[in-house]
């Protein structure tokens, strides 16, 4: 794979999602469904998932995204390679128009995520790459090459640290999180939506996000995939296995990400 050229062709797919979405919260009206798992579905999500699958088809990789129709997992298993795409991450925060949403293309590989693209439309702000094209961030006209950390973190580092920046989820902080964030010693609490939250460990705003709730694979992939270009991951809760993608069931367990 050109992974390179897939990568611009993902930037050019999340810009055009995004002016789509952006329309649509301009207009404000939202045309709010509800999906059988009471998450919410608006008119911004179904615009942004058609202009990535039309310009995502042309690559000839298979998409899986929220809003699309998934293959049976038996025919999505044997796929080499394949998109894994969110078209509107944080639709709760689209509705309460607070700007903390994201479109989500992640490149799979193997199963993995490789290489990953997050546009945020308010602040117009776009993370894009892979371990083989480096990470960047484009705003306001610059585009900042973001670093990976020259070794990975540990939590037991972290825990010894004076002071730990901890970002979670702004409409999902659930007990489990709060247990987890009071082993620290001293925290400086983030709270964040959509995938922004792993946007800020990409930027080394953040040390730690803990996610004791649930989400989904095209949640994390993408912003899985920069992570790990930067030196940094998205674990499972033993802090060692990372999470795992194109399962029977594409819902996440719990992880934490640093």
């Amino acid at each position: 794979m050109n992974i390179k050229q897939l990568i611009d062709t993902a930037r050019t797919a999340a810009l055009e999602a995004g002016k789509a979405i952006m329309e649509v919260y301009a207009s404000g009206d939202f045309d709010i469904n509800h999906k059988e798992d009471d998450s919410p579905l608006t008119k911004a999500d179904k615009a942004a998932h058609k202009i990535i699958a039309a310009l995502l088809t042309p690559t000839g990789l298979p998409i899986l995204s929220e809003e699309g129709a998934h293959a049976v997992f038996e025919k999505r298993v044997e796929w080499p390679a394949y998109w894994l795409v969110d078209p509107l991450d944080g639709t709760k925060e689209f509705i309460k128009r607070n700007g903390e949403f994201t479109v989500n293309i992640a490149l799979m590989q193997d199963n993995k995520p490789v290489a990953g693209v997050i546009y945020a439309p308010v602040p117009d702000i776009l993370y894009y790459g892979s371990k083989e094209t480096n990470v960047y961030k484009e705003a306001e006209g610059i585009t900042e090459h973001l670093l990976p950390l020259s070794e990975k973190v540990s939590l037991e580092a972290l825990l010894q640290q004076e002071k730990v920046i901890v970002v979670a989820s702004r409409s999902h902080l659930s007990t489990e999180t709060e247990a987890f964030i009071k082993q620290f010693k001293n925290v400086q609490l983030v709270n964040m939506g959509s995938s922004f939250k792993l946007m800020l460990l990409a930027e080394n705003k953040a040390d730690i996000y803990p996610r004791f709730a649930p989400t989904m694979e095209w949640d994390t992939a993408a912003g899985h995939a920069i992570l790990n270009a930067v030196n940094r991951s998205v674990y499972q809760t033993d802090l060692t296995s990372e999470l795992i993608y194109n399962k029977q069931d594409l819902l996440n367990p719990s992880f934490v990400a640093f």
